[in-house]
């Protein structure tokens, strides 16, 4: 086996693998099949809003209280749980769409109860994988992970959009229940070797250290906030602007697909770079790259032409994935693996805090500033973060620990 591949020799991160692959698979679909399922039934970018918000608002709610039952339960357990309840509410949400019988409040609902499963998901998940693999292949598995968990994302999408464009959204909300399901069956292999936890003397006590680790380095805080204001951009663009846009435009539905998929793809290209080149401030050099995500609403607002469009997303998602790497391999390096799970759902809490809120109210600011204006705040939005984060001292300054051995094939480009 290549050293590329040689973590799917252990047992746990191949059950891992598959799972999550298959996972992000559905949801690769679901995005777009949620967002015309909602389109064709209001024609209301206001109720998509309201709908993906739900699931937004759900997911941050309980993602502290997620990352503290990572911590303090056997992980694998609790990826079955959490995926059986959101194939559960999928597979509701796509029979609703297919038999003509959603509505919007019960809509919010179902997409609330997945969006609380996710929160246990998330943080269990990103703590498991460096307990599935020895410690000098977890910066590959971390890769290779990626790479094949943006690659269901591009399967998934080009899918989605040619379900919806063919044969109508509700059977890709039902791929998306078929995804959750075979997720849970991996996840049930899943056998790794851990030290039982301490005696836990309560939530808020095993809040509070998770919050001492996450606030102790300014230069994780200081990022997860940036990512607060420059995630809303990107999400009120791609899951309430951009399938508005879509549909007024010669974009079309299945074009939307095909952007949506470029920029997984951009992130697999982003993910196969990152196993021989990382540079010597792989942080800041992430950061930076971000500002590419800015191009999506700008070309919506200015030229929204799919070739564009495609191109643009692709070389965006090559730059998040350097930027998603270096990310994870570092918080991986200098979080203690008993704590890592709440310092993730810390990171996760203060990443996402304001999608709600962008998705809520990019229906009314369409409405009031008109829809090129609002793609302009968002892409202003992106860069303000972006600048914010690589003027930070801790940012630019901060150099990971020495990186773990790695195979022949794998050996870094000096940065």
């Amino acid at each position: 086996m290549s050293a590329t591949l040689a973590p799917l020799r252990h047992r746990p991160f191949r059950h891992l693998f598959i799972g999550t692959t298959a996972n992000l698979l559905g949801n690769g679909v679901a995005p777009i099949a949620l967002a015309f399922a909602v389109l064709d039934a209001t024609g209301s970018a206001g109720s998509l809003g309201l709908v993906v918000g739900a699931h937004s608002l759900t997911s941050i709610l309980f993602l502290l209280y997620g990352g503290v039952l990572a911590d303090r339960l056997p992980r694998g357990p609790l990826l079955v749980g959490s995926s059986l309840v959101s194939a559960a509410s999928q597979a509701v949400i796509a029979a609703l769409i297919l038999t003509h019988s959603a509505v919007i409040p019960l809509l919010m609902v179902l997409a609330a109860v997945n969006g609380a499963a996710s929160s246990c998901y998330r943080p269990a998940a990103q703590a498991l994988l460096p307990q599935t693999v020895p410690a000098e292949s977890r910066r590959a598995a971390l890769a290779l992970s990626r790479i094949a968990s943006s690659s269901a994302m591009i399967v998934g999408a080009s899918l989605g959009g040619v379900l919806v464009a063919t044969i109508g959204p509700g059977w890709g909300l039902a791929a998306d229940a078929a995804g959750f399901a075979l997720a849970a069956a991996s996840f049930t292999q899943i056998r790794v070797q851990v030290e039982p936890p301490a005696p836990s003397p309560g939530l808020v006590h095993e809040l509070r250290i998770g919050w001492q680790e996450f606030t102790s380095r300014s230069w994780v805080w200081v990022i997860v906030v940036a990512f607060c204001f420059l995630n809303a951009g990107i999400t009120a663009s791609f899951t309430v602007l951009g399938p508005a846009v879509a549909d007024t435009t010669g974009i079309g539905r299945s074009g939307w697909g095909l952007v949506v998929a470029a920029g997984s793809l951009g992130a697999v290209a982003g993910g196969v770079l990152s196993l021989s080149w990382r540079p010597r401030r792989a942080i800041l050099v992430g950061c930076a790259l971000m500002g590419l995500t800015a191009s999506t609403p700008l070309l919506l607002a200015l030229a929204p032409y799919t070739w564009a469009l495609v191109m643009a997303n692709f070389v965006a998602g090559v730059g998040i994935e350097q930027a998603g790497v270096a990310w994870y391999s570092t918080l991986n390096e200098q979080i203690p693996e008993d704590r890592l799970a709440r310092v993730y759902a810390y990171d996760d809490l203060g990443s996402f805090l304001a999608l709600p809120l962008a998705q809520f109210a990019a229906g009314p600011a369409v409405l009031l500033l008109g829809l090129q204006a609002t793609l302009y705040a968002a892409a202003a939005l992106i860069l303000l973060a972006t600048l914010a984060m690589i003027a930070t001292p801790s940012v630019r300054a901060l150099v990971p620990k020495a990186a773990e051995p790695l195979p022949a094939s794998e050996d870094p480009v000096p940065g």
